[in-house]
């Protein structure tokens, strides 16, 4: 009887010991499988937002006959549209027209009125599509004086003009996903960018004027280059030319903590209720909602516009970070109010613009087939535009690189385990029969 449970103990682990062995090797197959693909350096930004539909039926309206266009909380574009028959062709594409008073003409007209009065430092408009509106908003530091004399200039635009005070400050985000610092200050890296010759960096142009030098830590010992091309105010943004002409592994991947980062896999611009993320060295990985386009901000140093206006909270050291959304590049942080405890508004400048004024593509990762991109990636060594720390930080312990499923360490570690079982019943047997054998002889031999 004690024999027999032997025997069936031990086909019971050599078929547990071959499930191992075919479970270990199916592992790493796929872990080989899923591997990230290599950088694709210089892919332009032909990628689009899946909610496009709206943008393309007001550029084939036209301005006249719509004013925006948004995605609700069902991700169904709308359009704001001002006539029976727009409404119509809208309904007919597949989308949700909302008929509206003011066109985007008139919207348009109403923000170059407010361009041309005297500038006020602390103020901030943008086109409010969903309620028709243009918002003005001033923060702590206008003055009463000044914003009555805006609120003035409102009126005498129209009644579609709101007025709104705001907490704190719109100020540069100055001081960031992977940080770099220089005599003018911390910043954050935005995207790796290439001309075909040479990587940049992609960050906000009022981190540092041209000629600024860059470094990975706060001593100045790990240069990591230099500011050239850059646009403040007007536009917010630079390249910051590696020194060895290169962004190195992991390129196409933009940091979101200490540990992982997204992959980028193309470049798009955002659409009005759109849910984005932002990372930044300071307030690490948040997320919100874009809430305006072509949006103005006049920060005290000047008037940047063409910015996307968001409700993602930032705080100072966010400056240049990425924002996105699925794996687009969208924009490059700028500035705002408030902070991540309150909440506040924060803009950022369109990649798409930077793109086409700088003549440079975004480095991206290559996806298979239309694959969608993975959500996280996490890499050894990397630039400082993407997930690992510049200086190289702390790597990964063995342990865990062996006991992620994403590698074939736990493929390999099921394979060893089964044969280490295969082995230990076949010694075990080898010495049960021995010692059975040593017994019969002796008996025999008395």
């Amino acid at each position: 009887m004690r024999h027999a449970r032997r025997r069936v103990v031990r086909r019971v682990t050599r078929l547990a010991a071959v499930g191992g062995l075919l479970l270990g090797g199916a592992m790493v197959t796929t872990a080989v499988a899923s591997e990230p693909p290599d950088p694709s350096i210089g892919v332009p930004f032909s990628a689009r937002p899946a909610t496009s539909m709206g943008s393309e039926l007001t550029s084939r309206l036209g301005t006249s006959r719509t004013a925006g266009n948004w995605v609700d909380s069902a991700g169904r574009p709308v359009v704001a549209v001002t006539d029976d028959e727009a409404a119509a062709e809208v309904r007919r594409a597949g989308a949700r027209p909302k008929m509206v008073r003011h066109s985007m003409s008139d919207l348009k007209s109403a923000t170059a009125s407010l361009r041309s009065a005297p500038r006020v430092a602390g103020t901030s408009w943008s086109l409010d599509y969903k309620n028709n509106q243009v918002v003005v908003r001033g923060d702590s530091t206008v003055s009463a004086a000044d914003w009555s004399r805006m609120t003035e200039v409102a009126k005498g635009i129209g009644g579609f003009v709101r007025m709104e005070r705001t907490e704190g400050t719109f100020t540069t985000r100055l001081n960031g996903a992977e940080p770099i610092l220089s005599t003018a200050g911390r910043c954050s890296a935005g995207f790796n960018v290439t001309d075909g010759k040479t990587d940049y960096i992609l960050t906000a142009g009022h981190c540092g004027p041209d000629g600024s030098v860059w470094f990975a830590d706060d001593r100045g010992r790990q240069q990591v280059g230099t500011s050239l091309r850059g646009s403040f105010p007007g536009d917010d943004y630079s390249l910051v030319k590696y020194d060895s002409g290169r962004a190195g592994k992991g390129a196409e991947v933009v940091s979101i903590n200490d540990r992982e980062g997204v992959r980028i896999t193309g470049v798009a611009d955002p659409e009005v209720g759109q849910k984005v993320f932002r990372s930044g060295s300071t307030t690490g990985l948040r997320e919100g909602e874009v809430t305006a386009l072509n949006a103005t901000v006049n920060y005290p140093e000047g008037t940047v516009t063409g910015l996307i206006e968001t409700s993602v909270c930032a705080e100072p050291g966010d400056s240049g970070g990425p924002m996105f959304a699925d794996g687009i590049a969208l924009g490059v942080t700028s500035g705002g109010s408030g902070d991540c405890t309150a909440g506040g508004t924060t803009f950022f400048q369109p990649v798409t613009k930077a793109l086409t004024e700088l003549n440079v593509k975004l480095i991206v990762s290559k996806q298979a087939g239309g694959a969608a991109p993975a959500p996280s990636a996490s890499q050894g060594t990397a630039s400082p535009g993407s997930s690992a720390p510049v200086t190289g930080g702390e790597v990964s312990s063995l342990l865990t690189r062996l006991t992620d499923p994403r590698n074939v360490g736990p493929g390999l570690l099921v394979i060893a385990g089964s044969l280490l079982a295969l082995v230990a019943t076949r010694w075990i047997r080898s010495e049960q029969e021995r010692k059975a054998y040593r017994q019969y002889y002796s008996a025999t031999w008395g």
